[in-house]
């Protein structure tokens, strides 16, 4: 009876040790570009937006408060590169609205916690190009009293140049546009 114990105690430590080997290998072994999910390459285009930007914000239609004015938005990929920050601020608008962007299977996802008081969250389809991330409503935790964001597109023209608009879905269902054309602050 020990002698079968035995037998089978060095018969599951030799499976472990396969399946310990067989697991190292498949996660060191490199990811084929062609095995990219499009979240995971529209999420890595958009980490190539990690910066401080400033630009130009105008909305439609027009809100006095903030249209014209300049804003600043600061991207940053942190959490070892499994997610993005973006922070938007600007004078007329002190308020930091965070909205963070990540992968989420094979979708990309962003949560937008809103000055608003809520956390709508968008999903994100890809485009042709590449150089537009496009990202449609989802669905809402918290109160919808004062509205929510609901849709956002990100292009990027050149390394040092993108755009970003958002739509803010007022009560009523009445939206608003706001284009931010922002250039990377040197």
């Amino acid at each position: 009876m020990k002698c079968l114990r035995f037998v089978m105690f060095i018969v599951l430590l030799s499976l472990s040790a396969a399946f310990a080997q067989s697991d190292a290998h498949e996660s060191s072994a490199p990811v084929k570009p062609g095995m990219q999910s499009d979240a995971q390459k529209s999420f890595d285009k958009l980490k190539t937006l990690a910066g401080s930007w400033e630009g130009i914000l105008t909305t439609v239609p027009p809100e006095p408060d903030v249209n014209g004015k300049v804003a600043q938005v600061s991207l940053r990929v942190t959490s070892s590169g499994n997610a993005i920050t973006h922070e938007a601020t600007s004078p007329a608008r002190p308020d930091d609205p965070l909205t963070v962007f990540y992968v989420d299977g094979d979708r990309l996802l962003l949560t937008h916690y809103c000055d608003a008081g809520n956390r709508p969250r968008m999903v994100a389809k890809p485009s042709p190009d590449g150089k537009t991330v496009e990202f449609e409503f989802l669905d809402l935790s918290g109160g919808n009293d004062y509205g929510h964001m609901h849709h956002a597109v990100f292009t990027m023209i050149d390394d040092n140049h993108h755009t970003e608009e958002w739509t803010y879905m007022m009560a009523g269902d009445k939206p608003v546009r706001a284009h931010f054309d922002l250039s990377r602050k040197k």
